[in-house]
């Protein structure tokens, strides 16, 4: 999975990165518009961002704020925070999934096409549904995980 992730963003952010050249390049200094560009840039940028942030929940990465584990003193407290944002991670991932399974079915029941070069839109708009599954399915995995971490934490302080 981690191939997968490395080379598809890479790949993504190169073709980003050389379609926007190319328009710059057009564009101011041989004064020549790109029809369509723009269209058909939106479909490489949103997966880009899609598929980064389902990077950042595999490997767990996501900007915090873990205010609270300069306070917290064993590690017992701190996987208990963990566990419990945790949790609510994956609330909030399985309510946005939810409403992204909504904004599919509606686009896929209209299929709109982009104004100019009449692509269909589904193949852009599919991705934040797409990418919320993969996100809370990482959310409840890393749940998973660090509820077995915090229970095993228990057995340990009580064993002792």
């Amino acid at each position: 999975m981690e191939r997968f992730f490395k080379y598809s963003l890479m790949i993504l952010i190169s073709t980003v990165a050389i379609m926007e050249f190319y328009q710059v390049v057009m564009r101011y200094i041989f004064e020549i518009p790109v029809m369509g560009l723009e269209e058909v840039l939106v479909y490489p940028t949103l997966w880009l961002y899609i598929l980064g942030s389902v990077n950042a929940s595999r490997e767990d990465t996501q900007i915090k704020a873990n205010v609270l584990d300069v306070f917290l003193k064993t590690e017992k407290a701190k996987m208990v925070v963990r566990v419990i944002a945790d949790f609510f991670s994956v609330i909030v991932a399985s309510w946005l999934t939810y409403w992204a399974w909504d904004y599919f079915r509606y686009a896929l029941r209209v299929w709109k096409e982009s104004p100019t070069l009449y692509i269909p839109t589904f193949y852009a708009e599919c991705a934040m549904f797409l990418g919320l599954v993969l996100m809370s399915l990482y959310a409840a995995w890393y749940l998973i995980g660090n509820t077995r971490k915090l229970l095993s934490l228990s057995r340990t302080d009580q064993g002792a």
